[in-house]
């Protein structure tokens, strides 16, 4: 009887001292911060936009000479156009 009890006592410290408590993967390891995902989710939406809208109407005279006229929110993208445009038809914006 003695016997059991002191087995017992002894299988129950085994336990208790191999379970401290800690888990075995982070012990002797330092974690690295992980990165927000909030900042990670806002690049996506960032780069997921179209690019702004530039309306364009577009104008030929009778003597084959094209114009247009530009419109949009982006005054960079509208100048963007304006070049192509100018490289494509070789017309004057009015």
């Amino acid at each position: 009887m003695n016997r059991k009890i002191l087995t017992c006592c002894a299988l129950l410290s085994f336990i208790l001292i191999a379970c401290e408590g800690k888990p075995l993967s982070t012990h002797g390891k330092s974690e690295v911060p992980s990165v927000p995902k909030v900042i990670v989710e806002k690049e996506k939406i960032e780069k997921t936009q179209p690019p702004p809208e530039v309306k364009i109407k577009l104008k030929k005279d009778g003597k084959d000479n094209y114009s247009w006229e530009l419109s949009g929110s982006d005054v960079d993208q509208i100048l963007k156009v304006n070049e192509k445009l100018k490289k494509q038809l070789g017309g004057d914006q009015k």
